[in-house]
């Protein structure tokens, strides 16, 4: 059995972070996520696979000043 998605909340609460850190980080750095009509939904392996891969980061994929 595969793990099941989990939605913008609780994938938030998953890495200690505000929801609209999720939202930046979707947009702005690439965050595995999948929109399922007007909700992300989120696996939490990808997201942990992509986060020690440096996404998460302070270096990652920074918008130019």
């Amino acid at each position: 059995m595969t793990d099941r998605w989990l939605n913008v909340d609780e994938i938030a609460d998953h890495l200690g972070v505000s929801k609209d850190t999720v939202y930046t980080w979707i947009s702005k750095r690439s965050m595995p996520a999948h929109k399922v009509g007007r909700l992300w939904k989120f696996q939490k392996a990808d997201v942990d696979a992509w986060v020690k891969a440096g996404g998460a980061g302070d270096d990652a994929q920074r918008e130019p000043a």
